[in-house]
């Protein structure tokens, strides 16, 4: 007995599932019980409640969901925002036009009134966070199947967000954590009215676009500044020419003193999601299956877009959102295997495992209890990745991946109510209403050759890579009909497809009916994707619960296995706090990085004939000048630094905060050598790739001229 306890003596004191420094997503309802020592001594000067307060206004209040899924924050008393300018891209984009591109060229509003509204676009402020996991898991019992108990909990969660909701102008969310095992409810209120403010041209907010994307060294100037309004009550209201600049309960100052190696750096945003509890089953899924998948096919989506972007300005336009956002999970996913591969990742976990498998095993109760968690994912995966190449395809090839096929969908409630013995004309009036104002953003970035290329790709990468079994039948008909040329085929749907041109759309919209739909040809052929996906999902599905149980189980394990460590949730788009320093790194033999990067590396960058790194004249003649006004340092212009915060996609646009409070930059992006982080924190490899504040507001004021946004500010030199 005595030897089996020194045995697993050692094996807990090897466990690599103690967290280290500087690692963690932590929520901040629980930064004084487990984080505030730490973060005093690493030089945090605030208090926890000037953090996290509910019963005051705190730092939480200054940040912001910007839109569904980057992070802002408030700078000024009159609702102003920060954030990365590839997360206000779509709004840009989106007000952007031959004679007015605000891509290209920028925009700036000099006045309030020339800010400009964007539908849809919100500002989410959390309220409160409660601990809500005993009434969420109410009335579970073991002899449950996992749909039983993922229908009991959603029945439980509803009616906590509905309570919540009642007589207050709150949205609530409740949010599952450490796989299944606690529920938090989150309060939140929202604001409507969000109206673009400024925004640098491409060539500084996406300087370096692709090629440097996820590299260091950075010099991107990655912002966009936004206002957040509200009606007269400082209450959130619909878009209104009656409304007001929001009057926050808190805004960041901003700090120009500038950053030095081993500064403390505080992040507080909303990371989307990790998998730091994943087991060596799921790094196999990733690696296999997942990842090639979705290179494979947006390499190809890529191309054609690319293709069409580059021969014209205006399909740039168009697409430039679009293309922004495949590419960028496009080379993560590229990133990440090389990562979990050069790391071993997937070794790693394995011996994780086996010490889980060994502690387990050691005690009688705990092998009745924690038996089938490892067991559950090996079996779950058998059955996922059988099927993974058919989920994967469907969603990125084909319904999610052809535009034609994806908006011929926003007409599937409108068919059911008219597929009804006798439909109701008010519902149909208000489902019609609703596909055309979808029809009229739809049409405005679109462009039906490029699409008509993209669906015969999609379409052959489908039929050749998707096991044929596991393919609709439908597919093979047209293989047949059209001897295989699925361009052939593509042509033919957007000669008669009414979805591939707005006119036909409208026409339809206005006296909709069955006929007319039955036979065209997109309609058809997303109906019979939509129903093999429909089959496919149902044969992943045991494998899914199989999987939801087993990770369940093996995090509870891990977590009594090590009572004495502090254990943080994965993200999951949910406010969280991180803290660590500014930090250089060394990513391979010889190669040592900086922890900034300044003007002179644009400069040195620059290439007018890459679009990717083009300089404007004006930034070249402020260089030339050294003209940085406050914001230089010792006769150069900090463009970028690097800190040891724990972050993921989702925290795009967060601010990054010195031990007082003070705004010093904003977070966009994580470094190539650590794109396995999703799944592994690497200490010695793994920075946060930061905007320094300092020039951010060298363009706004010597670049663009905005000194009416500077004067807003609470700038601390």
């Amino acid at each position: 007995m005595k030897k089996v306890l020194l045995i697993l003596t050692v094996i807990l004191a090897s466990l690599s599932y103690q967290t280290r420094a500087d690692e963690g997503m932590w929520l901040p309802l629980f930064i004084e019980r487990l984080n505030f020592v730490d973060m005093q001594k690493e030089g945090l000067h605030l208090t926890a409640d000037e953090i996290y307060s509910i019963n005051h206004s705190s730092l939480k209040d200054a940040i912001i969901m910007f839109g569904g899924g980057c992070t802002g924050e408030v700078v000024s008393s009159q609702g102003l925002l920060f954030t990365n300018h590839h997360c206000g891209f779509g709004a840009i984009q989106s007000h952007s036009t031959l004679n007015h591109d605000y891509l290209t060229d920028g925009f700036w509003a000099m006045r309030m009134e020339e800010e400009l509204p964007n539908e849809n676009l919100t500002a989410r402020f959390l309220v409160s966070i409660q601990d809500v996991s005993a009434a969420a898991m109410a009335g579970l019992t073991e002899n449950m199947t996992e749909a039983q108990r993922a229908v009991k909990i959603k029945e439980n969660t509803k009616k906590l967000e509905s309570g919540a909701m009642k007589g207050s102008q709150y949205d609530a969310r409740v949010g599952s954590f450490f796989n299944g095992n606690e529920f938090y409810l989150f309060l939140y209120e929202v604001y409507k009215d969000v109206r673009l403010v400024g925004a640098p041209p491409v060539s500084i907010g996406k300087f370096g676009a692709d090629t440097d994307n996820w590299m260091w060294p950075r010099h991107t100037g990655d912002f966009s500044i936004f206002r957040i309004y509200a009606n007269k009550d400082n209450k959130p209201a619909e878009y209104s020419t009656d409304n007001v600049p929001f009057k926050p309960k808190q805004y960041l100052p901003v700090s120009i003193k500038g950053v030095k190696k081993n500064d403390f750096a505080l992040i507080l945003g909303y990371p989307g999601s990790t998998d730091r509890y994943a087991t060596s089953y799921t790094i196999d899924w990733a690696l296999e299956h997942n990842n090639p998948a979705v290179v494979k096919i947006r390499t190809k989506k890529l191309e054609i877009l690319k293709q069409d972007m580059d021969a014209s300005p205006a399909v740039r336009i168009k697409y430039a959102s679009k293309f922004a956002g495949s590419a960028n999970y496009w080379k993560f996913f590229i990133g990440q295997n090389k990562g979990l591969k050069k790391l071993d990742v997937i070794g790693r976990k394995r011996e994780q495992e086996a010490q889980f498998a060994a502690w387990v095993s050691a005690d009688r109760d705990r092998a009745v209890k924690y038996r089938d968690a490892l067991f559950n994912i090996d079996k779950a995966y058998t059955i996922i990745n059988k099927y993974e190449a058919a989920v994967r395809y469907n969603s990125e090839a084909v319904l999610g991946g052809c535009e034609i096929i994806r908006f011929s969908r926003q007409f599937n409630n409108l068919i059911d109510e008219l597929t009804k013995p006798t439909p109701d004309q008010k519902v149909v009036k208000s489902l019609t209403d609703k596909v055309s104002q979808a029809a009229v953003q739809y049409f405005k970035n679109y462009n039906a050759p490029t699409d008509q290329k993209m669906l015969a790709a999609m379409l052959l990468l489908y039929y050749q890579d998707v096991p044929r079994e596991q393919q609709p039948i439908y597919l093979s008909t047209l293989v047949k009909k059209y001897k295989g040329s699925f361009e052939v085929y593509s042509n033919l749907v957007f000669a008669k497809s009414m979805f591939a041109d707005s006119a036909r759309v409208f026409k339809f919209l206005a006296n909709p009916g069955m006929k007319a739909l039955l036979k065209d040809p997109a309609w058809i052929l997303q109906k019979a994707f939509a129903a093999n996906s429909k089959i496919i999902d149902s044969l992943v599905r045991p494998g899914q619960e199989l999987l939801t149980a087993g990770r369940r189980l093996y995090v509870k394990g891990l977590r009594e296995m090590l009572p004495d460590t502090k254990f943080y949730p994965d993200a999951n788009s949910t406010m969280r706090l991180t803290y660590g320093k500014v930090l250089d790194y060394s990513p391979a033999d010889a190669v040592d990085y900086n922890y900034i990067t300044t003007l002179n590396g644009v400069m040195a960058k620059e290439d007018p004939s890459n679009l990717e790194f083009v300089v404007p004249e004006k930034l070249k003649q402020l260089y030339k000048a050294k003209d940085y006004g406050r914001y230089g340092e010792n006769g150069d212009m900090v463009v970028g630094f690097l800190t040891t915060n724990d972050i993921t996609g989702g925290n795009s646009g967060s601010p990054v905060l010195n031990g007082d409070g003070d705004l010093i930059g904003l977070a966009f992006d994580g470094n190539w050598e650590a794109m396995s982080g999703n799944y592994a924190f690497e200490p010695e490899l793994q920075r946060t790739i930061c905007v320094d504040i300092r020039y951010v507001l060298f363009i706004i004021e010597k670049y663009a001229g905005a000194t009416n946004l500077i004067k807003e500010l609470n700038i601390k030199s």
